[in-house]
């Protein structure tokens, strides 16, 4: 049997990005593992990865969470040298 963490291994991308998208999708971190894994199988899901991530910056920015904001930058930082198809800046 695969626990959550094999998933999570198997997904392409790592916990901060599994945990933000689960963040902007209100979903179970096992379903946005699967999501992870779906999305990045192209560039233009791993686009949207970047795009779901800027937008939990950005809320946590309107909420003033700015330890969550560094955090969510620090995932950005790592996704996208992970994942240079992603594209763009992090603002």
């Amino acid at each position: 049997m695969l626990t959550f963490e094999d998933c999570q291994a198997l997904c392409g991308v790592g916990k901060g990005v599994v945990g933000a998208l689960a963040e902007h999708e209100h979903i179970p971190l096992m379903a946005a593992t699967e999501l992870a894994n779906y999305l990045c199988q192209n560039e233009a899901g791993e686009r949207c990865i970047r795009r779901y991530i800027l937008d939990d910056i950005a809320a946590a920015e309107s909420r003033g969470d700015v330890e969550h904001v560094r955090m969510l930058q620090a995932v950005m930082r790592h996704f996208l040298k992970t994942h240079p198809r992603a594209g763009g800046t992090t603002s």
